[in-house]
């Protein structure tokens, strides 16, 4: 394949004027057995082109080791792109927004409280550089002018919205060209005039990001530069669900309305996202305005192309309609996704967190409370232990920095809940309700236990708090008393292989493990009606969390990680009201 250049204000490739047709999907959100499908989705909708980000903490989630292999195979993503005949826009940050876990940060870049991150730094553009060294081997024969099809790469992710660092952003676009990165560059902001001219760098192309008004979002960025073709590097088609929002949607009619008018205007798009996927594992993250947001695990968007791969009406709306405007005749589309109902599967066996923590824990000491961060530790629980000494009247016992949700312990009973702030109209058991960190603790003789369990949120991941909200507490008071001497558990909750059944104990939090057969290889949904809060893996596959408050109720399960005999385990931390888990064939997001 061809360069990519600019010629008279318009996209040129070998020598021809092209209008780039492109829709987002992210490798890292998708089974790597099923690119080749939704990418074929994408080319026989009408489009020409794939956009992804590359999520760093995917690729480097332990500081100097690196990981290209299965979901994190960008190269191969790009490949079967290219296979299927699409070209490819690649957006390599560092920082990558996305609604995913510290924007794509990882989370080492927290130990270091020096730190200072997307700026010119020269600690973090020294990490930006080994990282990109590491990418680069595997993106680089993959550009157009090595014969692939990458046709252009971004330098950042809408910075405008976050900085003004011009020095910062010359130097990513060196550290890219000295990886040898000589395809065609751009950025991505908001329309607004602070934006396109803090995120911008002289001698790239700026692109624009927004849902709605294309000819008022086009004018904007003709304003700023209109010597450049008029090109959306995010078309938001629909939006994120945080917990205790109602889902989001967004109809046909409105998404083809916009499309139609990018055709109007002459413009190039991509559409953010046409096919979102998942936020397995501990992929989430949150966002953040005077409180934090999580993010639930299904990343839907109310794209085109569904969570788990089914078309939607706006799929067959846009692809009636580009397909027309560029007289493509309408090819024959694969089978939809198959769906399977396995039924209830009970969970037999029941292991305690608290008879586990040699078995899955690793425990430190420490004077006062860290984040997880500190301790090496992603994500996951985390548990703070210490013991006051003496006689006491009753005295209020405070946490700070709380960000997440922590479970307070008094002589290991529990005391109290306590979480970050959440805002939601649709449920009133999140409605407005002020951040709850501190509780009474009666008094007491002989001295006195005090745990706190913190499960993590995902990290905020857009705004001036990203990279500032470490995972766990940072002190614990009596009333204005520092308590020190804490033992510290770390439970990163990638080894639950290792949790050991034998014993009675049921005190949650709780692992529930059951097993159940199928010889077919057709996705499922696993339904959490009748737990609270938690994770649940099935093969050793962590599919995200849940939590009661909405609006997600059913966890995606793809069906390529099945086999004929399924283990699946889940960890409740608060209450099950049954020791049974229904696999159904119906999503409920």
């Amino acid at each position: 394949m061809s360069k990519l250049d600019i010629n008279n204000k318009e996209f040129e490739i070998d020598g021809k004027v092209v209008k780039l047709y492109s829709g987002a999907m992210h490798y890292f959100r998708i089974p790597s057995e099923y690119w080749y499908d939704r990418l074929l989705k994408l080319k026989l909708a009408g489009f020409n082109t794939v956009e992804t980000y590359c999520a760093w903490n995917m690729h480097e989630t332990v500081k100097g080791k690196f990981n290209f292999e299965g979901m994190a195979d960008v190269a191969k993503f790009v490949q079967t792109a290219k296979e299927v005949g699409l070209y490819a826009i690649v957006r390599p940050g560092p920082y990558i927004c996305a609604e995913w876990d510290f924007g794509g940060l990882p989370s080492w870049l927290m130990k270091d409280k020096n730190l200072r991150l997307r700026c010119f730094n020269e600690t973090f553009l020294g990490h930006v550089r080994s990282y990109y060294n590491a990418l680069m081997k595997q993106i680089k024969p993959h550009l157009s002018t090595n014969g692939g099809n990458i046709i252009a790469m971004q330098v950042e992710n809408e910075y405008g919205s976050y900085g003004n660092d011009k020095k910062y952003l010359n130097a990513i676009r060196e550290i890219m060209n000295d990886c040898g990165v000589d395809v065609f560059q751009f950025t991505s902001d908001g329309t607004c005039d602070s934006m396109l001219y803090s995120g911008t760098v002289e001698g790239v192309m700026p692109t624009v990001n927004f849902g709605s008004n294309v000819p008022g979002a086009m004018k904007a960025l003709r304003k700023f530069n209109d010597q450049i073709p008029k090109m959306c590097m995010e078309f938001w088609c629909g939006w994120f669900d945080h917990y205790g929002e109602k889902h989001h949607t967004r109809t046909s009619n409105a998404i083809l309305r916009e499309i139609k008018s990018f055709i109007d205007n002459e413009a190039s798009f991509n559409i953010y996202m046409f096919h979102g996927g998942t936020n397995f594992g501990f992929g989430a993250g949150s966002n953040h305005t005077s409180y934090i947001q999580p993010t639930v695990t299904s990343y839907d968007y109310c794209a085109p192309i569904g969570e788990y791969g089914n078309y939607t009406p706006q799929y067959h709306a846009i692809r009636e309609y580009l397909c027309g405007v560029q007289g493509i005749e309408l090819a024959e589309l694969p089978a939809p996704p198959a769906l399977q109902n396995i039924g209830a599967v009970t969970l037999s066996q029941t292991a305690s967190l608290w008879d586990n923590f040699d078995a899955i824990g690793t425990t430190n000491h420490s004077a006062q409370p860290e984040t997880m961060e500190q301790f090496d530790q992603a994500n996951g629980l985390i548990y703070y232990k210490t013991r006051v000494p003496g006689n006491r009247e009753m005295c209020i016992l405070r946490l700070e920095e709380l960000r997440d949700r922590a479970y307070i312990y008094i002589n290991g009973h529990l005391k109290a809940k306590f979480e970050t702030p959440l805002v939601a109209k649709q449920h009133k058991i999140l409605r407005r309700r002020k951040v709850k960190t501190c509780c009474i603790v009666p008094r007491f003789k002989d001295g006195m236990e005090i745990g706190v369990l913190v499960d993590a949120f995902g990290r905020v991941n857009y705004g001036p708090l990203v990279g500032k909200d470490g995972k766990g507490i940072t002190g614990l008071r009596l009333n204005n008393m520092y308590i020190m001497d804490f033992e510290v558990t770390s439970f990163p909750l990638d080894n639950i292989d290792k949790v050991n059944y034998i014993g009675k104990n049921e005190k949650y939090p709780l692992f529930l493990k059951g097993s159940f057969k199928t010889d077919s290889r057709a996705d499922c949904f696993v339904n959490m009606t009748g737990f609270t809060k938690g994770y649940v893996f099935v093969n050793g596959h962590n599919l995200g969390r849940y939590w009661n408050v909405g609006p997600q109720k059913t966890l995606y399960l793809p069906g390529v990680w099945l086999k004929d005999v399924n283990e699946i385990v889940v960890l409740e931390l608060e209450d099950a009201k049954k020791k049974s888990i229904n696999i159904t064939d119906t999503h409920i997001l």
